[in-house]
């Protein structure tokens, strides 16, 4: 009859095997592919543009995050972050835990809100659902884009948000952090958290 040490040997055994297991179904390109979109400020988004196709494609980064969750959010526990599943929008983000980070992360999203906000405001008067800004054959086009640029209010208020060109330097912000795609010279929609996000600030202004 086995003792109670062989017992625990054999449990620190299957333990490590499968945690070994969940590493080896991981290609590390793969694993050193979403660190960097998350290094880079960016969401990972369940759909992305294909330019080539005009259509929304799988993610395959999502996809890996998702069938892996637990690893994943394992993972970057270790590495002092916390990964955030957001059902809703269909995305997900790296939450750091520093002062430091989040203090910029703090300004990051105030960025991102002013320029969420301005695009929702125009896009409302022009008497349109905010959920048009979320579809590829809608969204912004270039008249929209135009009109944007020239008013001088919201050009003001992205100056004191330290976007000194304007709105191309605000959609350009959106843009790498893939909460906005550009579907063709003069056209571009927001991504599933892109609309998110500007769902919620709509909604806490409402309740407000």
């Amino acid at each position: 009859m086995p003792d109670f040490s062989d017992a625990m040997d054999a449990t620190a055994s299957v333990v490590n095997s499968q945690s070994s297991g969940s590493f080896e179904q991981i290609l590390p390109a793969q694993s050193a592919s979403i660190y960097r979109e998350f290094q880079a400020g960016r969401v990972i988004v369940r759909d992305v543009w294909d330019s080539n196709h005009s259509e929304l494609r799988a993610n395959p980064l999502y996809n890996l995050l998702y069938n892996h969750l637990s690893h994943f959010r394992t993972f970057y526990e270790h590495l002092g972050s916390e990964l955030v599943f957001n059902e809703t929008g269909a995305f997900f983000f790296l939450k750091e835990s520093s002062d430091d980070e989040n203090e910029e992360h703090d300004e990051n999203a105030f960025r991102v809100q002013v320029i969420l906000l301005l695009i929702g405001r125009y896009f409302a008067r022009s008497g349109r659902d905010l959920e048009y800004l979320g579809r590829p054959d809608a969204g912004l086009n270039e008249n929209d884009l135009i009109a944007l640029a020239g008013d001088e209010e919201y050009q003001e208020i992205l100056r004191a948000a330290r976007f000194e060109k304007g709105f191309s330097e605000a959609l350009d912000y959106l843009d790498k952090r893939n909460l906005l795609f550009r579907s063709g010279a003069s056209r571009c929609f927001l991504s599933s958290a892109g609309l998110y996000f500007l769902q919620e600030l709509v909604r806490e202004y409402e309740q407000g």
